[in-house]
């Protein structure tokens, strides 16, 4: 793992006040590799996500600051999944795909959402397109606010699961982080509350990897914190740094 780097979070603010930084996160593009799966990323507006991180962290509604914020664990988390190993393609579902388009730098597909019909019609959604190109093709499911997230540790899950559907859960073990179907088969995805529970009870099969970078997904200031002990990637890592969040 690369050793981490300790960035002060503003200037001239005491020792206790510091951001983890991960020397050389790979801000890459999809290359020409070995590559068996094809994600999905569903992304609300900016703007209007993480309702629950915004009121941790202070931020009226519709603050810009919240909204650079929820963009930047996008961006990390879409430049780890374009630069790994095992991974084809990135088709991101976007309620709003004006708000981010920049995404698009990352190597990543945009398509727009066909409606406000919730998570899991977003996931299949995109999982029918992808499907449509390859009938035989590994499809998943990646939450878009893992900003620590490591492109070894989203191999080793997909290694892990080795064709089955499969899924990683959060760090707290009740939601899901990552969701793999089976090659060729259906996603059959059941996020919300209890997901991981809900997967289970579908034949998914858990996963036991550590991975930790890719079950440490951010809904909430404390979240952010323990993401940020990890090692942030690098846009999150400036976001957090510019804000001076997490005192």
């Amino acid at each position: 793992m690369p050793i981490p780097l300790i960035l002060p979070l503003c200037p001239g603010e005491g020792k206790g006040r510091v951001a983890w930084r991960r020397e050389g996160h790979v801000l890459g593009k999809m290359g020409d590799v070995a590559a068996d799966v094809d994600l999905v990323v569903p992304l609300k507006p900016p703007r209007a996500g993480k309702s629950r991180l915004r009121g941790g962290l202070g931020y009226p509604s519709g603050d810009g600051d919240h909204e650079a914020l929820v963009l930047a664990l996008a961006e990390d988390t879409l430049a780890a999944a374009t630069a790994s190993a095992r991974v084809r393609r990135v088709l991101v579902v976007a309620s709003d795909p004006a708000a981010v388009v920049a995404l698009r730098a990352l190597g990543v597909e945009i398509v727009a959402e066909n409606g406000p019909r919730g998570l899991n019609a977003a996931l299949r959604q995109g999982a029918q397109a992808l499907r449509r190109d390859d009938p035989h093709a590994v499809i998943g499911a990646l939450q878009a606010d893992l900003p620590s997230l490591l492109s070894d540790d989203l191999d080793a899950a997909i290694a892990e699961a080795d064709g089955r559907r499969a899924f990683t859960a959060d760090r707290q073990g009740t939601g899901t982080t990552l969701l793999l179907s089976s090659a060729g088969g259906e996603l059959e995805p059941r996020f919300g509350e209890g997901s991981a529970s809900a997967h289970v009870a579908s034949g998914a099969v858990a996963l036991g990897v550590t991975a930790p970078s890719l079950r440490s997904d951010v809904d909430t200031a404390d979240d952010l914190a323990l993401a940020r002990n990890l090692g942030l990637g690098p846009r999150t890592a400036a976001v957090v740094g510019e804000l001076c969040l997490l005192s």
